[in-house]
């Protein structure tokens, strides 16, 4: 089927602000990150995002009929390496925001190259690369300022996160000291609701930190609540309910 002149057109121009909306997510983030890895271009994380997807569809299929891999070594040191990052993390990004004065209310993102600021973008980008598309643009639009926090309290919560499964992944023996995995997932629900109403007050307060950031991670904090807090009912209070019946 031929497409008329005015059709042709019209996909002409739609290709052309397709690939200026394009060039303007490569062109208008933060210069200090942008030639990082994984950082200039969505395409490497998209690429990772779908070889993560393919690996959980086609890893169940491949090993059906295969015997379990012992990955329990493996479990234990990643588990407890994770903690050990934590606390470096956590360590961090409470040495560099008191060091720098953030605000805890408003800070906005420093683009200088200022030696307090490059430490907290690299913070960024060292925590966040593997979250993909939300963290991906925090780290190309807003590494730094406001959203310190985040990393800061995300950085804590994994520390204790981090060393439950580690235990967990020792063996059986240990759930005997495995009772507060319930208050593990209060800690994290406590997490997501000190970033809303963090987010929430910095949306409608007079701060030079990007509104579009605060809306995307306010709606993700929101959507994260939702989710933990339907497993806490079902796994806590639900179970709780039919142990009593």
């Amino acid at each position: 089927m031929l497409m008329c002149p005015s059709q042709v057109s019209n996909a002409v121009t739609k290709w052309q602000k397709l690939q200026l909306f394009y060039q303007g997510i490569l062109e208008n983030g933060d210069k200090r990150t942008g030639n990082w890895l994984l950082v200039y271009s969505p395409v490497p994380i998209t690429c990772i995002f779908l070889c993560y997807l393919i690996t959980i569809w086609a890893g169940p299929k491949l090993m059906a009929n295969r015997r379990p891999v012992n990955l329990k070594p493996v479990l234990v040191v990643y588990n407890f390496a994770m903690v050990c990052l934590s606390a470096y993390m956590f360590h961090e990004f409470t040495v560099s925001s008191w060091l720098a004065g953030y605000s805890l209310l408003c800070q906005p993102v420093d683009y200088s190259s200022n030696p307090l600021a490059l430490r907290l973008t690299f913070l960024h980008v060292y925590h966040h690369a593997t979250m993909i598309f939300n963290w991906w643009a925090g780290v190309k639009y807003v590494a730094g300022g406001q959203s310190f926090l985040i990393g800061l309290v995300n950085s804590l919560v994994h520390m204790v996160m981090y060393l439950y499964y580690g235990l967990a992944a020792i063996g059986p023996h240990m759930n005997k000291y495995l009772w507060w995995k319930r208050y593990l997932t209060s800690l994290q629900l406590l997490q997501f609701f000190l970033v809303t109403m963090h987010t929430a007050y910095n949306l409608h307060a007079d701060c030079d930190f990007p509104d579009s950031m605060n809306a995307v991670v306010l709606a993700y904090s929101l959507s994260l609540i939702v989710l933990f807090s339907n497993f806490y009912y079902q796994n806590y209070l639900t179970k709780k309910t039919k142990s009593k019946e």
